[in-house]
């Protein structure tokens, strides 16, 4: 083989390996503007639980929303999910409802109904109410628990006045929603105290540095003493804060998320005349429609602390 042939052949193969890794004619040219950059996804967020806890209450209890503040309310005392926390006179369980999935299995909500020896004083505590109510310790707890959803929060109940020894310097925080005007009004009646002993309870159930949080219909503060003495439904803040304050507290601040200036009582009016109770206005709509433009009661949100 001469030596012109054999270059002629290395050419000739060397061709051959280029066109076979060529791209072909038609392919689209591959540049850098085509190359597109991963897309940056947003940042997952965990859903509030408070929002979460919120979301799913009935239909009823959201209604009152726009009256209760619950967020803004929990939010102002620093009640968080974990916490031990008191709740006064959880009656049929509004905000228990909403504090049971909130604190979650490592939180703790105490219940404190009113001393069972104050209930007669009401004018509805007939015969067959008090033998309901004197079996709330037991049948409380049981029916708090459904309203726990999933979690599995840890219940307990006393009466105010009659605090267990073994709840003693447990609880983060302790709420009061317009639980006072009645422990008020009834301070002196029967075996009495009620207020003082209530208060007492409180103090002692709490952790230093512990929240109390008040949540109490709000009388003007013109209006007598003898009216505002928690028989109408309303107290006046001053009155508050010095009975709180001779139990022990220091008054941390207050707030007006739960205030309502379109309620202005009179001498003649009560609380209950105001939604949701609508007691002076069942049969007379205009009245109601009245009362329903007004809404829910002016109310004082103030907070106190156990000192250190």
């Amino acid at each position: 083989m001469n030596k012109l042939f054999l270059v002629v052949l290395i050419l000739f193969l060397a061709a051959c390996q280029s066109a076979d890794q060529a791209p072909p004619a038609d392919a689209a040219p591959q540049t850098t503007d085509q190359v597109q950059p991963a897309q940056a996804q947003p940042p997952q967020t965990e859903a509030d639980p408070l929002d979460t806890v919120l979301s799913i209450q009935p239909e009823e209890s959201k209604a009152r929303y726009a009256h209760r503040h619950p967020r803004e309310t929990l939010e102002f005392f620093g009640i968080e999910p974990g916490m031990t926390v008191l709740e006064g006179l959880p009656g049929t369980g509004w905000y228990s409802r909403i504090l049971l999935p909130y604190l979650g299995d490592e939180g703790h909500l105490i219940g404190a109904n009113y001393a069972l020896d104050m209930w007669p004083n009401f004018p509805f505590a007939n015969e067959e109410f008090m033998a309901n109510t004197s079996q709330w310790l037991e049948t409380w707890p049981t029916q708090a628990a459904e309203w726990a959803g999933e979690s599995n929060t840890p219940v307990s109940a006393f009466w105010l006045g009659s605090l267990p020894e073994e709840l003693a310097g447990t609880a983060d925080a302790a709420f009061f929603p317009r639980v006072l005007h009645n422990l008020a009004r009834f301070q002196n009646e029967g075996v009495g105290n009620y207020l003082d002993a209530a208060l007492a309870d409180v103090y002692t159930v709490l952790k230093p540095g512990g929240v109390f949080g008040i949540v109490q219909h709000c009388a003007p503060s013109e209006m007598p003493d003898e009216w505002a003495n928690g028989s109408n439904g309303y107290l006046k803040k001053q009155f508050v804060i010095a009975q709180i304050e001779a139990a022990g507290f220091e008054f941390v601040g207050e707030s007006d998320i739960n205030a309502n200036p379109k309620d202005q009582p009179t001498e003649q009016d009560i609380v209950w005349r105001l939604p949701p109770s609508y007691f002076t206005s069942r049969d007379d709509p205009d009245l109601h429609a009245q009362y329903a433009a007004i809404g829910e009661s002016n109310r004082m949100t103030l907070k106190f602390r156990k000192p250190e």
